[in-house]
């Protein structure tokens, strides 16, 4: 049997396509793996009761697609219509039964993926990086002291210490690429709309998109691949490209490709970042690539002191939420004033670290999308974000992508104070729903740092190419073996 130790995608397709190993035995392995190493990590928040029968069934019946017999975490903000629960964490949302998978969950199914389990993400609360009241402190796999980062981080935890083959999360902002950088993992936060929010807990819909963390590019690739297409159930999708991400990888230089650098703002924060970033830069630039400075993105300090920006998040994030709560099948609170009350009903869990003044703010807020206050500000946010700032300077220089650190590198947990304020790539392509990938770039002090590849709306074919190349000439990849047994 082959060892899924650090197995791609394409690995173990193959072993399962030669007999040499059955959907059901790789299932075993991995869960095997939840058991051993779970206690620890807090990655995985619920397993797939029905994972092994879904494998049994998939060993006995045709190839269904792509990812035939490969096990997928899902994050626990993706509807499953089975015996999962989907609880963005919560214990009082137990009750909560979706009576339809979520689109990106559909597409993985009719691919023929096994459906592990639902990962750990961080409370709607908003504890620390990674906590939730129902699954506890989710811990980097590289120091179990130090922060998973970001909200996707059960999957991208579950991903890196081969607790699954590849997982699936969710991001506003850096909720994906946060997670892939300080867990040595490639996250790929696609356009918003490239692939279906239908059935997603949302965070805030104009910024929200679904995206792989897994441990090589071409493995994000090819799950990208699987979930991304039209779909009527979200408006967004309508006109969005249906490609094989696959077949933008493969490159062997990046001569002609101009690369900007913004460094104001998203360099200077950590020393150990730049430095990673700074070599990074230098590999970019040994395969051919432009390197072009002062291409700093116009208005990004302002753009989250901008009252426009706030007024789209309570109001997206009380509707959304709201919605969703109410059109959920279940006994679980249908608003989120019931939500707040359910809390304070079971205070000593759910509020055990964090009161709930952000969910008790939304649920005072009234939330008309058709307000002309709102549709102004989301407006000037889009205009900020796009036109007057990614667009503008990757049209002012020529660009094919910007590249920048992702993240500082992991910080210790700490339930008191919380995590410190944010730092990274994430937040411009965030506000303009661009894709960004992060792919691991080096080391510090035994932590991994990532660097991002970002650039206009559905550019995620130049940005593979990009993130393949530097992957394969700088490969950083390690799996954790101090803390989860992997050599």
């Amino acid at each position: 049997m082959l060892d899924p130790t650090e197995a791609t995608v394409a690995q173990l397709r193959k072993a399962l396509g030669d007999g040499s190993l059955t959907a059901l035995e790789l299932t075993r392995w991995y869960l095997d793996r939840i058991e051993r190493f779970n206690d620890e990590l807090c990655a995985v928040i619920e397993v797939n009761p029905d994972a092994e029968a879904e494998a049994a069934r998939l060993d006995a019946g045709p190839v269904r697609g792509p990812l035939h017999g490969i096990p997928v975490l899902l994050k626990d903000n993706l509807d499953t219509a089975d015996r999962m629960h989907t609880t963005s964490g919560s214990t009082v949302m137990l009750g909560s039964r979706p009576d339809r998978d979520a689109t990106v969950v559909a597409r993985l199914r009719a691919a023929g993926a096994v459906l592990l389990g639902k990962a750990n993400k961080t409370s709607w609360i908003l504890g620390p990086a990674g906590w939730s009241a129902r699954g506890g402190q989710t811990r980097n796999p590289y120091d179990p002291t130090r922060s998973p980062h970001g909200s996707s981080s059960g999957s991208a935890v579950g991903a890196s210490a081969n607790l699954c083959a590849v997982a699936v999360g969710t991001e506003t902002i850096g909720s994906i690429l946060g997670p892939a950088a300080a867990n040595c993992l490639v996250g790929v936060k696609p356009t918003t709309g490239l692939t279906s929010r239908a059935g997603m807990i949302p965070g805030i819909p104009s910024f929200d998109s679904i995206g792989p963390l897994a441990r090589s590019v071409a493995d994000a690739a090819e799950v990208l691949s699987v979930m991304a297409g039209p779909d009527p159930l979200d408006a967004a999708t309508d006109g969005v490209p249906v490609l094989d991400y696959l077949s933008f990888l493969g490159a062997t230089d990046l001569r002609g490709v101009r690369i900007g650098v913004p460094r104001k703002m998203f360099f200077g924060y950590s020393e150990a970042a730049d430095a990673v970033a700074e070599t990074a830069l230098e590999t970019l630039s040994g395969l051919g690539a432009v390197i072009v400075e002062d291409t700093n993105i116009p208005g990004a300090e302002e753009l989250t002191t901008d009252p426009s920006f706030g007024r789209v998040v309570v109001n997206e994030t009380a509707h959304g939420l709201g919605q969703y709560l109410a059109r959920t099948p279940g006994s679980h609170p249908r608003s989120i004033a019931a939500l707040v009350e359910a809390n304070r009903a079971n205070a000593a869990v759910e509020l055990e670290l964090y009161e709930q003044d952000i969910l008790e703010m939304l649920a005072a807020h009234d939330a008309d999308l058709d307000d002309p206050g709102y549709r102004d500000a989301l407006a000037t946010v889009r205009r900020k974000a796009r036109a007057e700032g990614i667009d503008a300077v990757m049209d002012e220089h020529r660009l094919d992508a910007l590249v920048m650190p992702t993240c500082p590198p992991p910080w210790p947990i700490d339930p008191v104070e919380g995590d410190p304020d944010p730092h990274g790539a994430a937040l411009v392509p965030g506000l303009a729903g661009y894709p960004a990938i992060s792919v691991p770039a080096g080391w510090t002090e035994g932590l991994p740092v990532g660097i991002t590849f970002t650039g206009k709306a559905f550019s995620e074919s130049v940005l593979f190419r990009l993130a393949d190349v530097f992957e394969r000439t700088r490969p950083s990849r390690r799996p954790p073996g101090a803390t989860t047994g992997v050599r």
